[in-house]
């Protein structure tokens, strides 16, 4: 398409020079060369519109998302900002379920006498029995980093369960294992967590907080096929 559209920009500015520079100086276009002439002018107009400003648009428009897990963006993805994840403990009757992004400079509120903690620390939970396959133990109890993510020209994210590649047509982000909550515990989002998962830091204690406990599938409701039994739960980020 490119080779066709630079073809076709050169037999229009070939044309226009020989009309310009034609030694007939009362000569005139007839009416089959103007109309071939407009024909093509309005043609690149045309095919190069996406790649011109629109009134209303911005080339600063596109889409955030989350990587859990990581505290970078894939390469072309713009970092916002890296931090670690937050959210309620995970036995916590009320308050929100989500997990946050929590960035490393934070603008701080004044201290507060009431009793209403719902911000904690996240933790990996993973042991040698419950742990996503290729991962190791040594991130178990450590807490999780995160990054928030800007990717320019996208209109639509997607985060899609059950798989580890986008379908046709959409790119991918980063894949990875879909993480919540222990069974056992108050409810909470799941979240897509990266294939490379890493730690926060070093530092390894069980704060508890906001969990995460790597998922499995449970054939009944849940068709197998297509799908397996007791098999670790996969995801993928997508764009478009």
């Amino acid at each position: 398409m490119n080779m066709f559209l630079s073809c076709l920009t050169f037999v229009l500015a070939t044309v226009i020079l020989v009309v310009e520079n034609h030694e007939c100086k009362d000569f005139v276009l007839s009416a089959s060369d103007q109309s071939l002439i407009d024909m093509m002018k309005h043609y690149l107009h045309t095919s190069r519109r996406d790649d011109c400003p629109q009134p209303g648009k911005t080339s600063n428009t596109g889409v955030t998302y989350v990587r859990w897990g990581n505290t970078t963006c894939p390469t072309g993805v713009e970092l916002v900002y890296k931090g670690q994840v937050g959210g309620n403990e995970h036995q916590n009757k009320g308050g929100g379920v989500n997990y946050l992004c929590l960035p490393n400079d934070p603008e701080n509120g004044q201290h507060q006498p009431y009793s209403n903690d719902q911000v904690y620390g996240g933790e990996y939970q993973l042991n040698s029995s419950m742990k996503p396959s290729g991962w190791s133990v040594s991130n178990d109890n450590k807490e999780v980093p995160c990054a928030v993510c800007f990717k320019k020209r996208k209109s639509v994210i997607l985060m899609i369960p059950g798989r580890k590649t986008c379908y046709k047509g959409w790119n991918s982000e980063y894949n990875g294992y879909l993480m919540s909550d222990h069974v056992n515990h108050h409810k909470r989002d799941y979240a897509c967590v990266d294939i490379d998962a890493e730690p926060l830091d070093n530092k390894n204690g069980s704060e508890k907080g906001a969990l995460f406990y790597p998922l499995r599938t449970n054939c009944g409701g849940l068709r197998c096929s297509p799908y397996t039994n007791e098999a670790d739960g996969l995801c993928v980020v997508c764009t478009k």
